[in-house]
């Protein structure tokens, strides 16, 4: 059975069973606590935990997920893997164990003819919590399952958490028997490699209290509703259900390992060490593709770090395996078609996922050559210090910053000779995840932060926007906090947030900044509000400081935001919109949307590009934007189910979530696009757009950063006014200018050239006296001496080689002059080869030369150069050389 079979066969079976089909939500992970979403229930996570009312009473999903703690160990063993999916199915306070049980054992057991997925009863094998006895009773008594098949397992293997306060409670694992190939028998308590759980179904019904670790927490109580969060990973079904020994050997991982073995002429199963570089690069290339498609580019940090290292990994494989081209092109190709039968979005995003993978792999072989060559210089230098042992720094460096696998540099330190301290950058590596853990943990505890934002919202329900229509309007005060904790009242002076049963006020999100204003009670008091967000979903919090009087919860108020403020960002929100659909236009559909930021008269777009939009592009693209302006179109916002959005074109951002109900902003016939901002009525608002130019924010994603109405009218206005300046100073008119500066550039560069001619010519023509003035110091002619101050390093350097020159070749000589320049002496210094003979080298008499100076320098045997810090020095240091010349002599 493929993996699509198993994935539509679980949808339709729960589907049947009353739940609601919820579409996987993107691995970019609607949490700050999380980069990547890593299990199932992820997505569920606010209704579980009380932050917002679950929309229905069950649920099924199939979630895309990416781990990577355990990166280093994929394709070592064939049980990791990066990317995987998630079959869960969901009650909220709705059916409990006995539904989970039955619903669990009617799909894994019935006859693939009925639907189901027809695993032999007598293989399935259950564990369940030490003393959970009403989950043993249901599969003996209810389901049948024999008491010799079900184990009972401690807190660390069936006990669930989030971690943190909140939602626990016992699980019942469902486990495959493989047979005795796979190892002893006993049952999963005794070989988890032959008994392999496939199925988790937890049982939500205490309150955990604070602790550390799987096992270290207390239980407070019973929740007042219980809930099921089920999870089977679909890639363990696959492997079962196909016959095969491991995940990578399923139908979606197995075609890119071939696909690999073609392209390097390398057969999975022939070596340990090649099936271990084809496993990392199936994984890592399946993942690397559905996080582009989830709109993840790569970067330095966050998930964009992650997707980088993983890419990478795969690359740097290929090239163990024999590769020497581009190979990510072939790979995704195998990966889209089969991933896509799955998620169709891949294929239809499939130019966008290619271009960010290819700039990827692009960047990537020349960090190889640019890393090859600082390992070179890394080499060399502990060869220098007689070591045999790359340090372990040095190793971490080049994975570090430059993305340098470490396997990588122990094959190449090794051609070289040398073994690197692993140990070393193993505790380097070490170091760096533990202080990402602890920020991550720190992260972790915000949910206790949430309460008061939860309890506001259970006690008065969700607060109503009315922004949309109304800037200013009555309400009331239904929440009041200071410091994260609520308060009854708040006097003048104190910053608090306030929670409004209705307001006018927008709360930063979708790229667009909060609105600010005043909240006036009835009682007189003031609060100036700074900024606006939705902590908890529903809840909008204004932040601010109260100004006068007392504010008392249940106070009636007026809201008031700044509407000369909301008006500039919705005009800048406008051209967000316009500015999408004419990149759109001009670079196709990988200009897709990575980000922005809408703020007062200004704004920043952040698209894909795997390159620099041309000058001419750009300006093409800010002529188009104008035009739709001068159009006047209309624009509206509509509510709609998300089908009929995708029907009508409208254009999602990478990362968003979106509910069943999604708000579509139209511009004309120019742009249809998802949107929960505020904008204007009419394109003719916006008066006028300026892009001011664009840049790289990081691999294959680029930014335009743009001006738009009075503030674009202002940027324009001092640029006229330049342009007047520089037309009067040159005398001659606008569209001259470019070739006026150009010719006055080019004069200006002549004449400095001029003059550096003259200056060395200056210089060169003491050459001549030098050499006659040189003195005999045992047979071997010096000249030393200071010249000008002020002279460069490359002149005194020419004017050493002339006089030198000038001084005949079959007479030992030794030219050391010296200069101040920028009140730091230097000198040069040069022997002919008759001085060479007798033992005297340039490079010892700078040396000392140098140190007399109070610094240092080097060079070879012919010619040497040097500095310090004592300008005063100068002679001292030239009695220093001749000193040096009489020994040597």
């Amino acid at each position: 059975m493929e993996s699509a079979e198993i994935r539509r066969r679980w949808l339709r079976f729960f589907e049947e069973r009353g739940h609601t089909v919820v579409p996987s939500a993107s691995l970019i992970a609607d949490d700050p606590t999380l980069l990547l979403v890593p299990a199932g229930m992820v997505p569920f996570k606010p209704y579980f935990l009380g932050e917002v009312k679950p929309p229905w009473p069950r649920a099924t999903s199939v979630q895309k997920c990416v781990r990577t703690p355990d990166i280093e160990e994929v394709g070592k063993t064939t049980r990791h893997g990066t990317f995987f999916q998630m079959c869960g199915n969901f009650s909220f306070g709705d059916y409990f164990k006995e539904g989970a049980i039955t619903y669990a054992w009617e799909l894994l057991t019935s006859s693939q003819d009925d639907g189901g997925y027809g695993l032999d009863p007598e293989k399935l094998w259950i564990t369940v919590y030490l003393d959970d006895d009403e989950a043993e009773r249901i599969w003996h008594e209810v389901v049948g399952v024999p008491k010799e098949r079900i184990q009972r397992l401690g807190k660390k293997e069936n006990y669930w958490s989030m971690g943190v306060p909140g939602p626990c409670g016992p699980c019942s694992e469902i486990n495959y028997d493989r047979g005795p190939e796979f190892g002893v028998e006993g049952g999963p308590a005794v070989n988890d490699e032959r008994y392999v759980e496939i199925w988790n179904l937890v049982f939500m019904q205490y309150e955990r209290g604070a602790g550390t670790g799987k096992e270290d927490f207390e239980i407070l109580g019973e929740l007042p509703s219980k809930n099921i969060d089920t999870g089977l990973g679909l890639e363990r079904l696959a492997m079962i259900l196909q016959g095969v020994r491991n995940m990578y050997e399923t139908d979606t991982l197995r075609v890119v390992i071939d696909k690999a073995g073609d392209l390097t002429g390398v057969s999975y199963g022939a070596a340990a060490d090649t099936d271990v570089s084809l496993r990392v690069v199936a994984d890592h290339m399946r993942t690397s593709t559905m996080l582009i498609g989830d709109g993840v580019t790569p970067g330095n940090e966050g998930r964009g770090y992650v997707l980088r290292r993983i890419m990478r990994r795969a690359i740097r494989n290929m090239r163990l395996l024999g590769a020497t081209g581009p190979v990510v092109a072939d790979l995704l190709d195998v990966v889209i078609k089969t991933m896509g039968q799955q998620y169709p979005e891949l294929l239809e995003d499939r130019k966008r996922i290619e271009t960010v993978a290819l700039a990827e792999e692009a960047a990537f072989l020349k960090t190889l050559k640019a890393g090859t060559n600082i390992l070179d210089t890394a080499v060399s230098e502990t060869k220098a210090a007689g070591s045999t042992v790359l340090p372990g720094d040095k190793a971490f460096l080049l994975h570090d910053t430059w993305g340098f696998p470490i396997d990588l540099t122990l094959e190449m330190a090794a051609e070289q000779g040398l073994s690197v301290d692993e140990n070393g950058f193993r505790r380097l590596m070490k170091e760096q995840r533990e202080r990402a853990k602890a920020d991550a943990q720190a992260k972790k505890h915000g949910h206790a932060d949430l309460s008061a934002y939860r309890e506001v919202a259970d006690r008065s329900g969700a607060t109503v926007f009315t922004g949309y229509t109304h800037t200013e309007g009555e309400s009331s005060v239904v929440g009041l906090l200071a410091n994260g904790v609520s308060a009854p009242a708040a006097q003048e002076g104190d910053e608090v947030e306030v929670v409004l049963d209705r307001t006018p006020f927008y709360a930063e999100g979708g790229g667009q900044l909060a609105d600010t204003g005043r909240i006036k009670l009835e009682s007189g008091a003031v609060v100036e509000v700074r900024d606006v967000q939705q902590p908890v979903p529903g809840v909008t919090v204004h932040k601010g400081v109260v100004q006068v009087g007392e504010v008392v919860v249940g106070s009636p108020a007026y809201a008031v935001i700044d509407v000369k403020r909301r008006r500039a960002i919705a005009r800048a929100h406008s051209a967000t919109h316009l500015t999408h659909q004419a990149l759109r236009d001009a670079l196709g559909p990988t200009a897709a949307q990575a980000g922005s930021e809408n703020s007062p008269g200004r704004f920043r777009f952040d698209f894909g590009s795997p390159a620099a939009v041309p000058g001419t592009v750009l300006t093409d693209v800010e002529q188009r934007i104008n035009e739709v302006l001068s159009r006047e179109l209309d624009v509206q916002a509509e509510v709609m189910s998300m089908e009929d959005a995708k029907k009508q074109g409208a254009i999602a951002e990478f990362g968003e979530k979106y509910g069943d109900r999604v708000r579509v902003v139209t511009i004309g016939d120019f742009s249809k696009e998802l949107c929960g901002g505020t904008h204007v009525a009419n394109t003719a608002q916006l008066g006028l757009v300026k892009l001011l130019g664009e840049s790289s924010i990081g691999s294959g994603v680029r930014r335009v950063e743009a001006l738009v109405g009075v503030d674009a009218y202002n940027f324009l206005a001092r640029e006229h006014t330049v342009v007047s300046q520089l037309t009067e100073l040159v005398k001659g008119r606008p569209e001259e200018l470019p070739e006026k500066i150009s010719g006055v550039l080019a004069k200006l560069k002549e004449a400095e050239k001029e003059i550096e001619r003259y200056r060395a010519e200056k210089v060169l023509q003491a050459a001549a006296g030098l050499a006659q003035e040189a003195k005999d110091v045992r047979g071997i002619a010096l000249a030393a001496a200071q010249v000008a101050d002020g002279t460069s390093a490359d002149d005194l350097r020419k004017l050493v080689l002339d006089v030198r020159g000038r001084i005949p070749g079959d007479r030992p000589a030794v030219v050391a002059l010296f200069t101040v320049a920028n009140g730091r002496p230097l000198t040069v210094i040069a022997t002919n080869e008759a001085a060479r003979e007798r033992g005297i080298k340039a490079g010892d008499l700078v040396r000392t030369a140098a140190k007399t100076l109070g610094g240092g320098g080097g060079g070879k045997p012919d010619v040497a150069q040097g500095g310090g810090q004592n300008a005063a020095a100068v002679p001292e240091a030239i009695e220093a050389v001749e000193r040096l010349v009489a020994e040597a002599a």
